[in-house]
């Protein structure tokens, strides 16, 4: 699977986890064709990997790849932290090939920008390695909290929203038995089912953000194969 971040993974953005899916990126507009509309991906190694484990990191790479270039002081505001930590991160994040600075802007009022729109990490790139393999299990913890709370907060509000809205948003779940193999191929093929939906006119009447997560765990009943 893919990780994008608030997805600001995270949001949701927003990854993969082998893979692990990160924050949800913003639609792209624009554009005449789907190949406009691919995701910028990235394959975490394992420095990248422990760099990216840290609360305020993957909050800033997910508001970056959420809402597009901003300053430190921005962010810093946006996300309830001090600019001087907001800087410090973003520099950690643009070591690992994560963000980087657009040129406009001087000190703390430098625009920065996500590199990519999506991240994914693989266990089998980091075995052996124990804070690469901690990193993994925390950046999946973290992805999965975001999409708790992003649930929880719909529906602490969804009452207030009309009905077309209410009717579609929601889960569903399914189950299906395939090998590793072909449960790589069924994720590979909803990522490219989702960017096909990049192409929609964002300013089309009533079109709104909306977070696309995708979960696939293996029924544990009866042990591990």
């Amino acid at each position: 699977m893919a990780v994008p971040d608030d997805t600001p993974a995270g949001p949701a953005g927003r990854t993969s986890a082998g893979g692990t899916p990160a924050e949800p990126t913003a639609p792209a507009g624009g554009g005449d064709t789907a190949a406009s509309h691919a995701l910028a991906r990235t394959r975490l190694d394992a420095k990248a990997l422990r760099v990216l484990a840290h609360p305020l990191r993957t909050r800033l790479l997910g508001a970056l790849r959420l809402d597009g270039p901003a300053t430190a002081t921005a962010l810093a505001r946006r996300l309830g932290t001090n600019t001087g930590a907001t800087s410090y991160h973003l520099r950690q994040l643009a070591a690992v090939g994560l963000v980087v600075e657009t040129g406009g802007g001087t000190g703390r009022e430098r625009w920065w920008r996500a590199v990519h729109e999506m991240h994914s990490f693989h266990l089998t790139d980091v075995a052996g390695d124990p804070d690469a393999e901690a990193a993994t299990e925390w950046l999946k913890d973290e992805y999965f909290r975001q999409f708790t709370e992003r649930a929880a907060a719909w529906h602490a509000v969804a009452h207030e929203w009309p009905l077309p809205w209410r009717d579609v948003a929601g889960v569903s779940d399914l189950a299906v038995t395939l090998p590793p193999d072909r449960l790589a191929a069924l994720q590979a093929e909803v990522v490219a089912l989702v960017e096909r939906y990049r192409a929609e006119d964002p300013a089309a009447p009533g079109a709104r953000r909306v977070f696309v997560y995708l979960h696939t765990y293996p029924d544990t009943a009866g042990g591990a194969p």
